[in-house]
């Protein structure tokens, strides 16, 4: 069964549902640019979406997977981290979203990013104006759209790890240098770094060291899941 459905973004966007769009073969590969403008420097940022937004999807796969980790900790099961389910409807992606899941595990110990079945987010592929970008119904089910053409232009890795890390709360800041993930398009289509650095390593594990603070004990935070 195919993960793809409508969703609403949340976090103060102007509502509006968003269909994703059926697969398309990936197109063949164009020269890259490699100086950034203030075009696809906002075509990287996909829909409107601000840190209000990043929120709002970090705290709905949050709500979901502390919510499944409280009930696995009443049965006895003690996890070293907060795992966080996903779903693959992007075949053309598949190698990047391993790569970026393998990049994330690799970098932070409190969250870990694994595929199977009652994913809280899943990732899907097409065509989109506005790019790739992530969004949440507000109530754990959320999505990252990869944007083929883009993909052409941006190191489509990086695309997918940065995407990755607003799953895992942490905003956009295109005025940051390469070696920062969540620059994005900020430093160039000529970056392909898709490591977080330091800083966002230590935010993401500062984040979700509240997971465990949220499914300890006999009364969970959180009491409903997907």
């Amino acid at each position: 069964m195919s993960h793809r459905r409508l969703l609403t973004s949340l976090a103060g966007l102007a509502a509006a549902a968003l269909a994703v769009p059926a697969f398309a073969a990936a197109p063949t590969a164009q020269a890259p640019v490699t100086t950034s403008t203030p075009a696809s420097i906002a075509a990287y940022t996909g829909s409107p979406q601000d840190e209000a937004a990043t929120k709002a999807f970090y705290d709905a796969v949050m709500k979901s997977a502390s919510a499944k980790q409280a009930q696995q900790a009443k049965s006895g099961h003690k996890a070293a981290a907060v795992t966080v389910t996903y779903a693959v409807d992007a075949p053309s992606f598949r190698s990047q979203i391993n790569s970026s899941t393998s990049v994330w595990n690799s970098s932070v110990s409190n969250v870990r990013l694994v595929e199977g079945s009652n994913y809280d987010f899943y990732y899907t592929e097409g065509n989109d104006p506005r790019g790739s970008y992530a969004s949440t119904d507000g109530h754990g089910s959320g999505y990252v759209f990869l944007d083929y053409a883009q993909a052409q232009q941006y190191n489509p890795t990086r695309i997918t790890a940065h995407e990755t890390g607003h799953v895992l709360g942490l905003p956009d800041h295109y005025s940051g240098p390469c070696s920062e993930l969540m620059s994005g398009g900020g430093p160039g289509p000529s970056c392909t770094n898709a490591y977080p650095d330091a800083n966002e390593r230590s935010r993401v594990n500062s984040l979700w060291a509240n997971g465990f603070a949220a499914s300890a004990g006999s009364k969970a935070a959180f009491h409903t899941s997907k």
